[in-house]
């Protein structure tokens, strides 16, 4: 449903052209320092503006409704809220009746027999990603005090269209989104996370791996479409030999990381790394054909509206702050469990 985690639990609410957006987070441990200006930089990063992102531009400040008093979490459920302000919900009446191939439009219409609020996607839009970037401020805060500071996260995009951005300069990125948006289309990307200075022992076997985890979370944020762990889907193309990570030291540090820090769905104590595949923006102003369910015939669609034509350079924040969500749930469960763990 809308909640997430056992110790660090989150709840995100709202609709995309309702009052607003927020997150409800239950079980972050009292006097972590917290304010709302701690969580401005990683929403910005989230935030429209660039080449390939949508012309809706929102303030998205962050109001703490409750859980922090005095800058400091008091141990109480923690409410973060976003007002909408810059909506236009005639853009978005037409879905009902000629859904959006590719979107949510459809299904959402059958599942609640049409008692979806369709103004901007509803519940179903990426704007509700807000409460992740929010709360993964926090978890971070979270996971450095339970580490001592010691894990860095990290998301960056890899890849956009098929293409490695890793060398892209500033400038060269803007043209090549500048040139998608122009053309009315959109493209996706990849998403690379890395963990580094993990502790060993985070995750349990099977139902709870920190894979399996990782994944639930991650495959929550809309457009992500697949996940793949240290090498992978290349990785399986390798023998054993090759693919084996040889353990150098005592502390278990190895000399490749083809296993993307996790064994037997535990934490090794090296980089947990990831990456993620986001799917084309699904609203796109090239004319599409689709379903006319009130003409009863196929028809032609074409979107109006902002819509991003690379979404995927947004999420990158997404995917690093929902992964935090992720890493301070599992480091409170292992400290129930383990108490010398982050000796």
């Amino acid at each position: 449903m809308n909640s997430f985690g056992s110790l660090f639990r989150v709840s995100i609410y709202g609709e995309s052209h309702g009052e607003g957006v927020g997150i409800l987070i239950d079980g972050c441990p009292p006097g972590v320092k917290f304010s709302e200006e701690d969580m401005l930089e990683d929403l910005a990063r989230r935030k429209a503006g660039g080449a390939g992102t949508t012309k809706r531009i929102e303030s998205d400040y962050p109001k703490i409704m409750s859980g922090v008093c005095n800058g400091y979490t008091t141990g109480a459920p923690i409410n973060i809220f976003f007002n909408n302000e810059n909506t236009r919900s005639k853009d978005y009446s037409l879905f009902r009746r000629m859904p959006r191939p590719g979107h949510s439009d459809f299904v959402a219409e059958h599942k609640y027999s049409g008692y979806n609020d369709i103004r901007g996607g509803g519940h179903f839009s990426g704007r509700l990603t807000l409460g992740l970037v929010a709360a993964g401020v926090l978890a971070k805060r979270v996971v450095g005090d339970l580490q001592g500071g010691g894990i860095e996260v990290q998301g960056r995009l890899v890849e956009a269209g098929g293409v490695d951005v890793r060398e892209y300069t500033g400038e060269q990125m803007e043209l090549y989104m500048e040139r998608i948006q122009q053309e009315g289309d959109s493209i996706g990307g990849v998403i690379e996370f890395t963990a580094r200075n993990m502790p060993i022992g985070l995750g349990d076997p099977f139902f709870g791996s920190l894979e399996s985890v990782m994944s639930q979370m991650i495959f929550s944020i809309p457009a992500v479409k697949g996940i793949e762990f240290g090498a992978g889907f290349e990785g399986c193309k390798l023998r054993g030999s090759q693919h084996n990570d040889r353990i150098m030291d005592r502390e278990g540090h190895t000399a490749s990381n083809n296993n993307g820090g996790v064994n037997g769905g535990i934490s090794n104590g090296n980089d947990v790394v990831f990456r993620v595949g986001i799917k084309p923006t699904s609203s796109i102003f090239v004319p599409q054909e689709t379903y006319n369910f009130e003409e009863k015939k196929m028809d032609e669609l074409q979107i109006k509206g902002r819509h991003d034509s690379c979404i995927a350079r947004r999420a990158v924040v997404v995917v690093e702050n929902a992964a935090a969500i992720v890493l301070a749930d599992l480091m409170l469960r292992a400290r129930g469990i383990n108490k010398n763990i982050f000796k």
